[in-house]
């Protein structure tokens, strides 16, 4: 699984370009309906596993924030690989969406 939450940490790692989407949808999946609502204010998402990603994977991973925070989470990514960061930054309409920790 691309993504394990235990308490209020999260970390993602492997493929989140096109070609990893289908693991990554499942594994997203399982852990919205695995989150209780209200459990915690802040989820760090830990993405210094990540091995690649492009903006598919991006666009999933902002999704899934989406739905977090609809859980009453504010998700913060922490650990960002300079190239994803990059990517971010360059998605039009999501930078001010996401929160970055310089942790």
């Amino acid at each position: 699984m691309p993504v394990c939450i235990a308490d209020t940490e999260a970390q993602l790692w492997g493929d989140w370009t096109i070609h990893g989407l289908t693991g990554n949808i499942e594994s997203l999946t399982i852990s919205l309906q695995e989150m209780e609502q209200g459990q915690a204010k802040n989820l760090n998402i830990d993405c210094g596993q990540i091995e690649k990603a492009d903006i598919c994977g991006f666009e999933l991973l902002y999704l899934w924030m989406q739905c977090v925070r609809f859980r009453g989470v504010e998700p913060i990514l922490v650990n960002v690989p300079k190239g994803m960061s990059q990517t971010m930054h360059e998605c039009r309409g999501h930078g001010e969406c996401l929160r970055l920790s310089a942790r």
